[in-house]
Formats: structure tokens, C-alpha cells, sequence
């Protein structure tokens, strides 16, 4: 994120409000590398931030006044009143931070009112966290504005609790977690039960690899059905093998856990995901740190093969993509995020990135399909203060 980003988003800031912000902060969207739908199930995930980021201009306010405009939707200044705040009453793109504002003062801490302005350049829609950047950005200005000395960590928790109560969207605690607390070259290795963190080297460039964002421009919401109903099944799979969540059945005795489910094909479909995706996300780790990086390839595809056929959270772009990168000579693909559209990542050699993407666009063309958006991903830096 240059300077000049952070000086036009402050002199925006100006143009709107007619006052000086106090500071410009930043947080990235983000690529999960491994571990998809692991988050709320206790398990393991391995996400690394993007060069996108939500930036935020922000100054206090001592009125009880919460002021939002953001860049990148029509309309002008929203005005809420911090007092007046109240979950799932907002279904427009305020609710993301508003409902951090929300959740701070819910939690206790003196937080007040507020001028922002945000611009974003975390595609939207594109299972890329840009609802979550918009989260941590504005918490993590709060933060420093109202002194609260809060960790990103925990910075993470309460933008998920604002997600999770004031939007009234289920996810789990990755993509807030990557935002706050990624650092640049390292993909994050995080136990979501316990919030415990390892930055595991993550530089493909050095090693003659690059990966591959493939945003299919099929948009998505996690605030949708099909998200929660995933959620609940993993639940009810945990219920009935008597854990608190499906992370505490090991790998090893998946086939005997599956056996004990039953005849309840759906729940055993999500719990074969979950348990095999942890194992997933615990290879890659030892792959890495043993310089194997080139053999995760495969497994990044057997995780798109789970996400297929057992979560059932692909669909037909999603799928072109992987096949038509694999087909090309990719060494691993697989979607990336929720599901149901957004992106999918590519695993590929560096002199191999030109063929794959043009089989690829040539693919969708075909296809009759809406051309995709193709970048390299390179892990940056997590959410930090720009001025």
C-alpha cells in the first residue's frame, strides 16, 4: 500500500467531513493456501494476506455519532447513531463497520463516535475476505484511536463476533485472523481452537513458482443458506460422534467414525472433508518446512476434489478453472473461500503462468462464460497503520 493511497483516501476524508482524519490504516483481504471450512469446526487453516487492502481514514468523534462513506459503493455519507446500534438491523454494506463499532462497545470498551472514510481494493464477492478487511481496518483504527490496547488476535474475535451477530453471517475466525495478524513472505499456519499462530516461510518467487488467483467474477454471500446448512451439519456430525467439534476426530480413525454415523450420507460427506482437510493443512505445513514446497501441488487438488464432491461447494467455474489449470500443466489447483463462486488458486511453475492463464480465459471464452480476473498472489503484510 503506497503513501499516495494513503494520502488521496485522507484528502477524500477531507472533502467529505471538512476536518483532518487522525490516521489512515490498512487491512488486507487474504488466500486461504489450505483448510477450507476447518475454521468453525475447530480445526486447521493456513491463509496468507493480500496486496488488496480495505484503507480507512478515520477521527473521533465526541457526539455519539458513527459517519460511514465508503469509495467504492453509490450513495453518500450513512450517519448512525452509536447508541442505536442493534444486530441484524442494517442489510447494506454498513453493517461490516458498524456492526465493529457494535461489537466493541458491547464488549466493554469506551468507544465513541466516529468519522470514516474507506476504499477497498479487495475484490468483492471473490471469497477473498474483503468483508473482513472492511472489519479489521476500522477496528484496528478504533483501537488505536480509543487506546484500547487490544492484540490482532483478539481484534479478530470481536470483528467475528460483529460478523456473526450484527451482520448475521456464520463464518469462522480465519479471514479476520489473516487480516490482523498475517506477516509479509509467510503463510499462517493458526489452530482456530485456541487462536495459537505459526508464520511458516511462504516465498514461491525464490523457489521459480508462482501462484495464481483466479477470480471467476461469480459472486457469492456467506449470509446465504447453503453456508449455514454446512455449518449445522458439521454440528449435528459432531453430536452424534459425542465430541465438541469434528478437529477431535483424528485422521486415523475417520473410517470408524464414519461407520458410527451411520446411514446419514450428507453429515458423513462433511465430516470425510473436515477431518481429511485438517490432515490436508498439517502436510502442507511439513511439506514447507522441509523445502518440499513444489509437492503440495497435489495436495491442494485433493482439496479441491473434497470441496467438490464431498462439501459440494464448487460449481461449474470453479471447476474449469482447476481443470483447465491442470490440464496446462499446473501443479496444483484448487478453489479458495466459501465456495459457491469467488476464486480459485493455482500452483504453477513460473514459466508456465502464461500458458496456464491464457488455457484458462480461453476456457471460460468456450465456454460462453464472464472472462475471468486473473493475479498473482504474493503474501503481504497484515493490518498495520499507514499514517
Amino acid at each position: 500500500m503506497s503513501v499516495d493511497t494513503a494520502a488521496t483516501v485522507a484528502e477524500r476524508f477531507r472533502e467529505l467531513y471538512g476536518s483532518e482524519p487522525e490516521g489512515v490504516w490498512a487491512a488486507p483481504g487474504r488466500v486461504n493456501l489450505i483448510g477450507e471450512h476447518t475454521d468453525y469446526n475447530d480445526g486447521f487453516v493456513m491463509p496468507f494476506a493480500l496486496p488488496h487492502t480495505a484503507v480507512a481514514a478515520v477521527a473521533r468523534r465526541d457526539d455519539g455519532v458513527l459517519r460511514l462513506h465508503s469509495e467504492d459503493v453509490r450513495g453518500g455519507v450513512v450517519e448512525l447513531r452509536v447508541d442505536d446500534l442493534a444486530p441484524e438491523t442494517d442489510r447494506a454494506w454498513t453493517a461490516y463497520p458498524a456492526g465493529v463499532v457494535w461489537a466493541l462497545r458491547n464488549a466493554g470498551h469506551a468507544v465513541g463516535g466516529a468519522d470514516v472514510h474507506l476504499a477497498s481494493t479487495v475484490p468483492a464477492g471473490a471469497g477473498l475476505s474483503s468483508s473482513a478487511a472492511l472489519e479489521v481496518v476500522v477496528a484496528l483504527a478504533l483501537n488505536d484511536l480509543y487506546d484500547l490496547g487490544l492484540k490482532g488476535w483478539q481484534l479478530a474475535r470481536l470483528c467475528q463476533r460483529a460478523e456473526n451477530v450484527y451482520v448475521g453471517a456464520p463464518v469462522g475466525i480465519m479471514d479476520q485472523t489473516a487480516s490482523a495478524c498475517c506477516e509479509a513472505g509467510h503463510a499462517l499456519f493458526l489452530d482456530t481452537r485456541d487462536l495459537s499462530q505459526r508464520q511458516i516461510p511462504f516465498d514461491l518467487a525464490a523457489e521459480g513458482m508462482r501462484l495464481l488467483v483466479v477470480d471467476t467474477q461469480v459472486k457469492h454471500s456467506h449470509s446465504e443458506g447453503e453456508y449455514g446448512k454446512r455449518r449445522a451439519g458439521c454440528e449435528k456430525g459432531a453430536a452424534l460422534l459425542g465430541v465438541d467439534a469434528l478437529r477431535d476426530i483424528p485422521y486415523g480413525e475417520l473410517d470408524a467414525a464414519l461407520a458410527r454415523i451411520g446411514d446419514d450420507e450428507e453429515v458423513r460427506r462433511l465430516v470425510r472433508h473436515v477431518v481429511t482437510e485438517d490432515q490436508r493443512v498439517e502436510r502442507v505445513v511439513g511439506l514447507l518446512e522441509s523445502g518440499e514446497t513444489r509437492a503440495i501441488g497435489p495436495v491442494l487438488t485433493e482439496g479441491h476434489a473434497s470441496l467438490r464432491d464431498d462439501f459440494r461447494v464448487s460449481c461449474r467455474e470453479l471447476d474449469l478453472v482447476v481443470d483447465t489449470a491442470l490440464t496446462a500443466g499446473a501443479l496444483g489447483a484448487r478453489m479458495t473461500g466459501g465456495g459457491f463462486g469467488g476464486s480459485a488458486i493455482v500452483l504453477a511453475e513460473a514459466g508456465d503462468v502464461e500458458g496456464i492463464t491464457k488455457a484458462v480465459e480461453d476456457a471460460f471464452a468456450a465456454a460462453g462464460l464472464t472472462a475471468p480476473r486473473v493475479f498473482e498472489a504474493v503474501p503481504a503484510a497484515g493490518a498495520r497503520r499507514l499514517s
